[in-house]
């Protein structure tokens, strides 16, 4: 399902600034993309349990360092990224565009929202719409209208 068919059904206004593609935080830099979102500058790690099948895709401003092996040990299992066909499995995207507005394609609600509080409490979120050539910019209470709008379970943390 495409993200902003399922925002026009949800009354979930966003604004779209297309660019050059981007994979990492790094890129997004590189391309002062900074300067023309509002919304907090996030990274979407998508993460697995070394033991089980759990997956988790963890949201955090790009600023804060994720400790995995801390993150690790907060859920009582060992973490590592998940691969790329998990990804597309999982997400459905690639490499590269990775963000919450994949989880629409997780139909049986296998990954866990993980989301840092300076992100969720944030006034503009902005992310990749599955794809690394766009980005939408939400306001916080759409972002929150979006996530609610999703079954998989959701948890706030201080990264």
């Amino acid at each position: 399902m495409d993200i902003k068919e399922y925002f026009k059904d949800r009354a979930i206004q966003y604004t779209v600034f297309a660019h050059a593609p981007v994979f990492t935080v790094e890129e997004a830099k590189r391309e002062r993309l900074h300067e023309k979102i509002r919304g907090v500058q996030c990274k979407n790690l998508f993460l697995k349990e070394r033991k089980s099948r759990r997956f988790y895709l963890l949201v955090a401003p790009e600023h804060k360092k994720v400790d995995l092996k801390l993150f690790g040990e907060s859920i009582g299992d060992s973490i590592k990224f998940a691969n790329e066909q998990d990804l597309k499995e999982y997400l459905g995207v690639t490499p590269g565009a990775v963000s919450p507005f994949g989880l629409i394609n997780d139909r049986d609600h296998k990954v866990q929202l993980i989301i840092d509080k300076e992100v969720w409490d944030a006034q503009f979120v902005s992310f990749h719409p599955n794809i690394n050539t766009e980005t939408l910019e939400l306001s916080g209470i759409d972002f929150h209208k979006y996530v609610e709008s999703l079954s998989n379970e959701l948890k706030i943390i201080e990264v």
